[in-house]
């Protein structure tokens, strides 16, 4: 009896034990339970392997799920203009454009809309937005980033990350840190001093992080100042994690990271696409060797966790249907980034608004009739899109509209190019070969003849309806060309990924590497009756196929471009870049693309009504016809509706309010990193030695005449500043001031106007800018209307930072506030003193 008692309480003592073990275990699946209670459940259930294994990512574009603990999978996709990886989607003006608004609530609406589009397709985590700072007017992801300066970079940014975490997707800011040229990207190290580093390239970040509650940081793939940014300890774990108190998890750029132990040491707490240098069998070699502690695993894990949970992806499904994926409230927020954000930059004799009296209309250009973006991981296919022809012939319906590209198109080109696959046979096409690999071995699963080389498949395919021949496949053509008359002739090819020709059996074209769409030429000169062989081979590797190939005379014939022009009235010529000319992976010329110039000043010459329209994520090289031309209306990349926006603004029906977020200097030799953009020699270092001295900062303290200057655009009305006041207090040792000023819309049209307020350290201890832009705002006034503007500044609007301090911190004395519509147009000017 007795021990029949003991066993009984014995058992019950254990069962207790069970019970409450097992309710502390599951803590993390209460939804009400706190955030840190939750990640610590959780963590303390899962085992080292799991853990090893949940800070790689898998499926290219997730984080793994652990169903035995009910941890979802995590999906991300690439922003920061759309969310593309899922078939067509809003595909939203470029980022720079959407800064050249200076509109923090249109960039928040943007941020939202984001967000959705996002949980339309299940989405838990945007890789974007892009901060990084535009240095030089080259670097392929200009279109990506918002500004030069880091003031107005943090403000789009938080605007940008609030928006899209308001709608409970995760943002992901980017890249972390001085990614300011796509050259040689994998290796080059940026080398920045301290001061310069907190000054000009960590704002938006620090920003991104303290302010908008980022989740999420992506590290850079060059090195800082030596140092691989996933490796980092400086970057990553003294300064995110440390100084600015960053508690969410920080994640690789695709495939950079190099050496997996340094980098689980660095800070990186997610390596992506999948663990190939931070993976399980190093790490548990490391741990058991006492070379990496487990806490430090632990802590990766722990802040992934707490992001999941914070923001409900544990509690419940991220997939919303019941938002449209072709989303009308996404495309109307487009319509308005476009409107807001173009920069009318020249407007001789008001060519512009086109007067009513019109008749005859050229629409000239390559990028006349086409959707034009950005190239690389932001590249996104809109479900519909409003071309600049499109656009006005769908506002104008009473004009007559001529319309020519100007140059050669190259679906056209591909159309008309004739190939022959046997040698002395007229039997057209090429001998196609295609391999289910990337690396054309082995036997061919298909072998067909192919009339013209032109296979698109694209992203808006994606994953409904993959088949063969979409990714990880190769292919070749073989065959002869046989020139009619001699001359030089040239041979182009546009792909997504690796691809090499060979002509006449040279090789011509090799760029056999994973790279963004890309378009190259080469000219040849061929004789006429001769047979040339030609060998086209192509892979594609994590891209979809799409590959083009043309050969075509090497002439300019202007005629019909020369004959619209004749014949109207005025003529819109547009031209600039596209995805295959700037892109992720790559830097462009500074020149436009091929013949462009020529065209304009063609056409200038015919039509004295000649505006241009020019798409670019940073400033071209404009000397060669900016003079000729009285209008020029920059686009940068519109989006899906930017057609639509640039007719508006044409007609005069949307007056233009955009400003520029980056300096455009006259020529590449006056832009302050000039001297040290490229590694000259070899030594995969880029030295920033213009160190604070920026954009604008840089042209005010060397007195260089930019040739549009950081803030300029052009409206149809006018704007008079006036009445400013400042107030000055101080909360402890802390001084804050208040400025106002009156703005009055003294036109004839309603428009808005971006009132900027830079400042002035008028007497510092050290090198400072001659001015900084630290607060601004965007108006909308209607004709005769006046409003006052209040700006208020705390201690950080006159602070710098004292490296022997480490931190930053102001000079008592004496401090210009510059108020004006641009950083060379300063309309009113006060002075204060601060103690």
């Amino acid at each position: 009896m007795t021990r029949s008692i003991s066993f009984k309480r014995i058992s019950l003592f254990f069962f207790a034990i069970c019970c409450s073990t097992h309710t502390y275990a599951q803590v993390y699946a209460n939804a009400k339970a706190p955030v840190e209670d939750r990640v610590k459940a959780i963590l303390a259930q899962m085992t080292l392997e799991e853990k090893l294994d949940y800070i790689g990512g898998y499926k290219g574009f997730y984080i793994r799920p652990i169903q035995r603990l009910g941890l979802p999978e995590i999906k991300l996709t690439d922003g920061p203009v759309g969310t593309h990886k899922d078939g067509r989607a809003v595909a939203y003006p470029a980022s720079i454009l959407s800064a050249a608004t200076w509109d923090t609530q249109l960039i928040t609406r943007l941020g939202k809309e984001l967000g959705r589009d996002s949980k339309a397709r299940g989405v838990h985590i945007l890789l974007a937005p892009g901060v990084n700072i535009v240095r030089a007017p080259m670097s392929g992801r200009n279109f990506e980033y918002f500004s030069e300066d880091p003031f107005l970079n943090s403000r789009i940014g938080v605007s940008y990350i609030q928006g899209l975490q308001g709608e409970n997707v995760v943002a992901t800011v980017k890249h972390y840190a001085a990614n300011n040229q796509e050259w040689d990207r994998n290796n080059v190290s940026s080398d920045i001093d301290e001061r310069t580093l907190h000054e000009i390239y960590f704002p938006a970040f620090k920003a991104a992080v303290q302010e908008a509650k980022a989740g999420s940081v992506m590290n850079s793939y060059n090195l800082v100042n030596g140092v691989h940014a996933t490796q980092s300890g400086y970057l990553n774990n003294e300064i995110l994690k440390g100084l600015w108190g960053f508690d969410g998890f920080v994640m690789s750029d695709w495939s950079s990271t190099y050496n997996g132990v340094e980098a689980a040491k660095g800070g990186l707490d997610l390596e992506m696409p999948r663990a190939v240098r931070m993976n399980k069998k190093d790490l548990d070699l490391a741990i058991k060797n006492g070379v990496l502690n487990e806490e430090v695993i632990n802590d990766k894990v722990r802040r992934i966790l707490r992001i999941i949970f914070r923001f409900g992806f544990y509690d419940k499904p991220q997939l919303d249907t019941t938002i449209p994926k072709d989303n009308p409230d996404g495309a109307k927020a487009a319509l308005d980034l476009a409107r807001g954000g173009i920069v009318l930059l020249k407007n001789t004799k008001q060519v512009l608004p086109l007067a009513t009296n019109i008749k005859t209309l050229a629409v000239i250009g390559p990028n006349a009739d086409a959707y034009v973006s950005g190239g690389g991981s932001s590249y996104t296919f809109p479900f519909h899109s409003v071309s600049v022809l499109k656009g006005i012939q769908e506002y104008s319906k009473d004009i007559k509209i001529i319309p020519s590209t100007g140059l050669p198109v190259l679906s056209d080109q591909v159309a008309k190019s004739v190939f022959y696959h046997n040698s002395g046979a007229p039997i057209r096409g090429l001998k196609a070969e295609y391999f289910n690999n990337t690396k054309l071995s082995g036997t061919p699963f298909k072998t067909t003849v192919d009339t013209i080389v032109s296979i698109n498949n694209g992203w808006h395919i994606a994953a409904e309806n993959r088949g063969f021949p979409f990714d990880h496949c190769s292919m070749r053509w073989t065959g002869f060309v046989k020139p009619e008359k001699s001359g030089k002739y040239k041979f182009t090819v546009k792909g997504f990924d690796g691809f090499r020709l060979e002509v006449g059996n040279e090789k011509v074209i090799d760029l056999w590497k994973d790279q963004g769409i890309t378009t190259k030429s080469v000219s040849l000169q061929l004789e006429a009756g001769k047979e040339y062989a030609v060998k086209l081979e192509y892979y594609a590797g994590p891209h979809p196929v799409d590959i083009n190939f043309a050969w075509a005379p090497d002439v300019l014939d202007f005629s019909e471009a020369v004959n619209a022009a004749k014949s109207a009235d005025a003529t819109i010529v547009c031209v600039g870049f596209n995805e295959s000319s700037e892109r992720e992976g790559n830097d462009r010329p500074f020149e436009l693309p091929d013949y462009q110039d020529s065209l304009i000043n063609v056409i200038a010459g015919l039509n004295p009504k000649t505006i241009v329209v020019l798409n670019a994520g940073g400033n071209v090289d404009m000397q060669k016809w900016i003079a000729k031309v009285p209008g020029l209306l920059y686009a940068w990349y519109p989006g899906q509706e930017g057609g639509t926006a640039i007719a508006e603004i044409l007609f005069g029906k949307t007056n233009p309010s955009g400003k520029l977020p980056i300096s455009f200097e006259k020529k590449w030799e006056d832009n302050p990193a000039f001297n040290y953009y490229y590694d000259e020699a070899n030594s995969k270092k880029v030295s920033y030695k213009e160190g604070i001295f920026m954009g604008y900062r840089y042209y005010d303290s060397k007195h260089v005449s930019p040739q549009f200057p950081f803030g300029f655009g052009l409206s149809y009305t006018s704007f008079k500043y006036s009445d400013p006041k400042v107030t000055v207090s101080s909360k402890g040792k802390s001084p804050q001031a208040t400025v106002s000023f009156k703005l009055s819309n003294t036109g004839n049209s309603d428009g808005a106007e971006v009132a900027q307020l830079y400042v002035r350290d008028v007497v510092s201890p050290v090198p400072r800018a001659f001015k900084e832009l630290k607060g601004f705002s965007k108006v909308f006034l209607k004709k005769g209307e006046t409003k006052t503007i209040t700006i208020k500044l705390d201690e950080s609007a006159f602070a710098y930072y004292k490296t022997k301090l480490k931190k930053f911190g102001y000079d008592p004395g004496a401090f210009e506030i510059l108020i004006g519509s641009s950083s060379a147009n300063i309309h009113l000017k006060k002075t204060i003193i601060l103690k």
